[in-house]
C-alpha cells in the first residue's frame, strides 16, 4: 500500500475497534493485528495511539457533522427528524467510541481532540440555523440551538447506557424538545417570534410539530 492508503486503512481499522470498545481499552497491538501489519509499522505511520485516535476522530467527526446536513426543502420538523435519525444511526454504530469521546478520558484530553468535538457542535449549530433560514440569530435563538445540541448529546449518552427507551421515540422527542425550547424563548422575545413565525406557519398538522401541539393540548385537557 501507498503511505496515504495505509494511513486510511489504519484509521478505518481503529474506528471499527473504537466502535466496539472505548479507545482507552484498545491497544496498538490490537490495531496492528486487525490491520495485518506489525506494531512498529503502525508507528511508522502514526507516532502514537493518540495521533491515530485523533485521525480516526477527525474522520468520525466529519461523518457525524454530515448527519445534520439536510436539503432545505419541506417542513422544518420533518428535516430535523431525518437529521436525528442519522445522528442516532451514528451513535448506534459507534457507541463506545461516542461515549468515550463525549464523556472525556485520557485518550481524548488533547486540544486537537477537543477542537474536533467543538467543530462537530459548530457544524450542527450552523446547519440548524440554515434550516431556519437565519444567518444572524438573536442571542436567545443561539442559546436555544446550542442548548438543544447539548441535549441531543446527553440524550444519546443516556440511551447508550442500557437503551431502555426505543431510539425512535427519543428521535421524535428531541424534535419536540427543539420546538418546545424555541416556543418558550419566542414567548420572551418579539424579534425571535417574528423570525420563527414563517417557519412554524409552514408546519403541517400531521408533522412532528403538529404532533407535539396535539399532545400538549391533550395534556392540558
Amino acid at each position: 500500500m501507498g503511505v496515504e492508503e495505509r494511513r486510511q486503512q489504519l484509521i478505518g481499522v481503529a474506528l471499527e475497534l473504537f466502535a466496539q470498545r472505548s479507545p482507552d481499552e484498545v491497544s496498538i497491538d490490537e490495531i496492528a493485528a486487525a490491520a495485518g501489519i506489525s506494531r512498529p509499522l503502525v508507528y511508522h505511520y502514526f507516532p502514537g495511539k493518540l495521533s491515530l485516535y485523533e485521525a480516526a476522530l477527525k474522520r468520525a467527526s466529519e461523518d457525524l457533522a454530515a448527519r445534520f446536513v439536510e436539503a432545505p426543502e419541506g417542513p422544518l420538523g420533518s428535516r430535523l427528524l431525518r437529521a436525528m435519525r442519522r445522528y442516532f444511526d451514528f451513535v448506534d454504530e459507534h457507541g463506545p467510541g461516542f461515549s468515550a469521546l463525549m464523556r472525556g478520558g485520557p485518550a481524548v484530553g488533547s486540544s486537537t481532540t477537543n477542537a474536533l468535538i467543538d467543530s462537530v457542535r459548530q457544524a450542527a449549530y450552523e446547519q440548524i440555523l440554515s434550516h431556519l433560514g437565519i444567518t444572524d440569530p438573536p442571542v436567545r435563538l443561539e442559546l436555544v440551538v446550542r442548548s438543544w445540541i447539548s441535549l441531543a448529546e446527553s440524550t444519546a449518552l443516556i440511551w447508550l447506557d442500557g437503551r431502555r427507551i426505543p431510539r425512535e421515540e427519543l428521535e421524535v422527542q428531541l424534535v419536540h424538545d427543539f420546538a418546545a425550547l424555541t416556543a418558550v424563548s419566542a414567548a420572551y422575545d418579539e424579534e425571535l417570534r417574528r423570525l420563527l413565525h414563517p417557519v412554524l406557519a409552514a408546519e403541517p398538522a400531521d408533522g412532528p410539530f403538529g404532533n407535539l401541539a396535539a399532545r400538549l393540548i391533550a395534556l392540558a385537557s
